[in-house]
């Protein structure tokens, strides 16, 4: 008897073991792509993630919108010329932009006063914007602001940090 007992106790456990469970979430089924567009489904993703990032100019950076400040040396506000064609762009997109509204923000690195730094970052604001309404775009969708030394983007107290404080940003406010 203890035998058959011990058999049925052992039939039962492989059954229960092979029995399947239900998930706890259900798997929605994969979505059915149109294989008529030669696209295959293993690079689907990547071309989405491509043609959204080929949409905004501002985040692909292959494209001179994408660049969003303008470096200047020591003690300078004259524009480099390597930056043109870049601020070139950004004046043909406000200019058939109406809504777009850009703030140049001109910054220093931590040497000098105050008063020296805010004046020299007013200069370079004026600079970058004087070449953007010269490239079209409407003064009236620009404004200039100098934060001088008050918005570092390095923190660190040498050449590298100060070339990366010496700048002027496009901020849009609106786009």
């Amino acid at each position: 008897m203890m035998k058959k007992s011990a058999a049925s106790l052992l039939l039962l456990s492989l059954l229960a073991a092979c029995a399947s469970t239900p998930t706890k979430t259900a798997q929605k089924p994969a979505p059915v792509q149109n294989m008529s567009q030669n696209q295959s489904t293993t690079n689907a993703a990547p071309a989405a993630s491509t043609q959204a990032t080929a949409l905004n100019p501002f985040t692909d950076p292959n494209n001179p919108l994408s660049h969003m400040s303008v470096y200047f040396g020591t003690n300078k506000s004259n524009i480099q010329s390597k930056y043109m064609p870049i601020l070139a762009a950004h004046a043909k997109y406000i200019a058939s932009h109406p809504s777009a509204h850009v703030r140049l923000e001109g910054n220093c690195d931590e040497r000098g006063s105050t008063e020296y730094n805010l004046a020299l970052g007013e200069r370079r604001a004026v600079a970058v914007k004087q070449v953007l309404e010269a490239d079209g775009a409407p003064a009236s969708q620009l404004q200039t602001i100098s934060y001088g030394k008050e918005k570092p983007k390095a923190l660190g107290h040498n050449e590298a940090a100060w070339a990366q404080n010496r700048r002027t940003d496009l901020d849009y406010l609106s786009k």
